[in-house]
């Protein structure tokens, strides 16, 4: 096991999201049923199923050399590891999470000073309980197992909880007072294994892909033709910023054009390139884009 990468990545809501980054990022990974030991297409990788919330006490204890959490939880159990990459991805979407205050529609709380001697039920206590200490603010912070959004108003006067997109809270009544925290994924890992040169690099390389299958999401290739007398007026089509490749051809009046844009934008920039003289025009797939 000392060649091999102890590698944990996050059971529960994020697993389907990270086991799919993994395969953008060319690795080939399964989940047996009942096994918490999905198998991994490298050797050098050995991978355990850890809920999100201990993901950072066990990298921080060496039970794991690397893995995959989220920057709360990091916050919530004050792990002591090297955060080497932010992966920003969720369950639902690729933005980040937020953990915030809610109340019922009806509430009178209206910020952080309306909390004073309330009861608050999370699953981050301790996050809560210093921003509230923060607030100079002294409340009853309970944790809570799940379905925190039904407690108000009977169990508790206030929830903290996370949310991406805030659809969950408005179904329950619920209206957002403020928010506690941002979060996103990181890729971390125990101190020993970051100063390690063998585990580090293929860390390093591990990273590397992952972030490349994320730069490629939501993008497409482009490659054409054009007679150098079009290419000022086929160029004004792209989007700016966008530096295409150019590159000569045998008919010396011709050039190459490679570039890479956003998918959703093709329908558009296609038949605008067409009218603008490029011809042979070619779309194709990206699965990573390494910087």
């Amino acid at each position: 096991m000392d060649n091999v990468l102890k590698l944990g990545l996050p059971a529960g809501s994020l697993q389907e999201a990270t086991a799919d980054l993994f395969r953008k990022a060319g690795y080939k990974i399964t989940f047996p049923t009942r096994s918490y030991y999905p198998t991994i297409d490298d050797p050098e990788l050995h991978c355990t199923l850890i809920r999100a919330q201990e993901m950072g006490r066990y990298v921080a204890d060496g039970s794991l050399d690397c893995g995959l959490t989220g920057h709360d939880w990091i916050v919530e159990s004050d792990a002591h590891v090297v955060e080497l990459a932010e992966l920003v991805f969720s369950k639902v979407s690729r933005r980040p999470v937020r953990w915030v205050l809610a109340v019922p529609n009806d509430s009178p709380i209206q910020g952080p000073k309306d909390l004073q001697g309330k009861r608050i039920a999370t699953e981050v206590v301790n996050i809560t309980r210093k921003w509230l200490a923060g607030h100079g603010v002294t409340a009853n912070v309970e944790f809570s197992w799940g379905a925190t959004e039904v407690k108000p108003p009977r169990l508790a006067d206030a929830i903290v909880e996370v949310t991406e997109t805030g659809s969950s809270l408005r179904a329950n009544n619920l209206r957002i007072v403020c928010d506690l925290l941002t979060s996103t994924t990181r890729f971390v890992a125990h101190p020993a294994a970051a100063a390690d040169p063998r585990k580090r690099q293929k860390m390093d390389d591990l990273v590397l892909m992952l972030k490349g299958a994320m730069a490629a999401e939501g993008k497409v290739g482009l490659m054409m033709n054009v007679r150098k007398a079009d290419l000022t007026r086929v160029l004004a089509q792209l989007p700016a910023l966008k530096n295409p490749t150019i590159a000569s051809l045998a008919d010396e009046a011709w050039v190459a054009v490679n570039t890479v844009i956003d998918e959703d934008t093709v329908r558009h920039i296609i038949p605008q390139l067409k009218a603008a003289g490029a011809s042979g025009i070619v779309e194709y797939p990206l699965t990573k884009i390494i910087d």
